[in-house]
């Protein structure tokens, strides 16, 4: 009978980079998400184009709250990369300090957005553009929730020690996500804050 010899304290290193699959998957997801956004801010857009003037019917919201979350959410991005950089040179502490800070940016936008919705002067059944606020600010709160999940996944594994400079993919995959749901909030932002704004 041959016995094979495993080692308990290495993983093996698997697929890296595009060659992993979880890499691929991540961008189709991207791009179906993508897709959905798109789809609802051009319906932002186009409600707009056909509505009676003034739109919004209340004015642009207010920047007070959603410049800090959107820098907030920026910052949140950052110290995802600044950790990815980290684990790719072997600096694991790099990687838990940047999963933890990002966490509590994005814990802080949720409460930032919390607060604005809060104070907003109408609810979701109020007007079309209500409508399309709270759905889409909405749908965008979803995914910064799943955002922090895979970033709390991603922290528990960095405590078991799973990732190193060869093996860190999975990292990278969550990184992809995190970017994407900022970049989705700057076209949010831009759609309600700022085109309003330019007549």
């Amino acid at each position: 009978m041959t016995e094979i010899a495993i080692s308990s304290t290495t993983l093996p290193v698997g697929s890296k980079g595009r060659d992993a699959s979880g890499w691929w998957g991540m961008l189709a997801l991207v791009a179906t998400e993508a897709t959905l956004f798109a789809y609802l801010l051009f319906s932002y857009f186009y409600l707009a184009s056909h509505s009676p003037p003034p739109w919004p019917p209340n004015g642009a919201p207010s920047l007070t709250l959603a410049i800090p979350g959107s820098l907030v959410l920026i910052a949140g991005s950052v110290t995802m990369w600044w950790g990815e950089r980290g684990i790719e040179r072997g600096r694991r502490w790099q990687l838990v300090a940047g999963l933890l800070l990002s966490l509590l940016l994005g814990i802080a936008f949720i409460v930032l957005e919390g607060i604005e919705w809060a104070g907003k002067p109408y609810t979701l059944s109020s007007s079309v553009y209500s409508s399309l606020y709270f759905t889409i600010t909405g749908f965008h709160l979803a995914h910064v929730l799943v955002g922090l999940l895979i970033l709390a996944v991603l922290l528990l594994w960095t405590s078991f020690d799973y990732f190193d400079e060869n093996r860190h993919s999975a990292v990278s995959i969550g990184v992809i996500y995190w970017h994407f749901v900022t970049v989705v909030w700057l076209a949010v932002f831009f759609t309600f804050y700022i085109a309003p704004r330019l007549g």
